[in-house]
């Protein structure tokens, strides 16, 4: 049973994958689990590739998201929530 949304993140990012297949696993959980009118996930990270190694760039994030119901279908409900996050972000 999923009792958290932050342990199904830490179940998902357990495995070695790539950001994108864990965005898309999350959001793809959340919906098929709690059955919601819509499911947003935005996933900042890091890459260990890209500050150490490579092209040597710390403090570079990648962002993925998905989108899935109402935060896909109606324009309104994606901006409150993006305007929402990009906030946060700022603090």
């Amino acid at each position: 049973m999923l009792d958290t949304p932050a342990r199904l993140v830490d179940i998902c990012a357990k495995s070695l994958q790539i950001q994108e297949k864990m965005t898309v696993q999350i959001a793809d959980t959340l919906q098929q689990v709690l059955l919601p009118k819509g499911v947003a996930v935005v996933i900042e990270a890091s890459h260990g590739c890209m500050t150490t190694r490579g092209i040597h760039k710390p403090g570079t994030s990648l962002v993925t998201s998905r989108m899935l119901g109402a935060f896909r279908d109606d324009p309104s409900t994606r901006r409150e929530f993006m305007s929402i996050i990009s906030q946060k972000r700022n603090e």
